[in-house]
């Protein structure tokens, strides 16, 4: 599956990621820009991405720790999401994020 990512320059970059992966995983495996300094445990908002209006909804709704978390986060929007809460799945193929400034 192909996941998109586009840069806060404006640079997209499409990368391979399986079913069953996380976005975060996923991210820093090919080396974006992306901290993740809890290491995925919800306790921190490094890991924001905007999600395309496109596929906001296809994702599971956020819960409402995720929701506390994303508090934090610089640049937040009415599509963003942690990427350690977001689990790949055959339906995401193609899913389209950008990551914040």
């Amino acid at each position: 599956m192909n996941i998109s990512f586009t840069h806060a320059d404006g640079t997209v970059q499409s990368v391979a990621a399986k079913v069953g992966e996380r976005l975060l995983d996923v991210a820093q495996h090919h080396g974006l820009p992306m901290e993740g300094t809890c290491e995925g445990h919800m306790a921190c908002a490094t890991c924001h991405v905007i999600v395309a209006k496109a596929w906001y909804d296809t994702l599971p709704k956020p819960g409402n720790d995720e929701l506390d978390m994303l508090d934090f986060a610089p640049g937040l929007s009415g599509t963003s999401r942690l990427a350690c809460q977001i689990w790949l799945t055959e339906a995401l193929d193609g899913l389209a994020v950008r990551l914040p400034g």
